[in-house]
């Protein structure tokens, strides 16, 4: 997923998908099973780290307009990750918020 307006932190999060699949082929027929959850937004702390007008704009508008996830929904998607049967490997999982654009 992709956000307008934030190109350095899509380039990271595009960056992990890469590594990520590179380092699940190399471990695949070791039965390690390795994985990405990529989530829409979340009730967290990121906003705070940054100076006031920032914050401001990373949250108001986007918190007014959509019900964001819970942390536990994030630790809910880790748990079916990681308690799949041995066979099954989840390679990527979104977990967005239903009106989430």
């Amino acid at each position: 997923m992709a956000w307008n307006g934030y190109g350095v932190y899509n380039l990271t999060k595009f960056g992990v998908n890469g590594f990520t699949e590179s380092l699940r082929q190399e471990v695949t027929q070791r039965h390690v099973r390795v994985g990405v959850l990529e989530p829409g937004g979340v009730a967290t702390e990121l906003a705070s780290h940054n100076r006031a007008e920032i914050q401001e704009a990373m949250t108001t508008p986007f918190f007014e307009q959509v019900e964001v996830l819970q942390p536990e929904d994030i630790a809910d998607g880790i748990a079916f990750m990681v308690t799949r049967p041995r066979h099954a490997s989840i390679g990527e999982l979104w977990i967005m918020p239903t009106d989430q654009a």
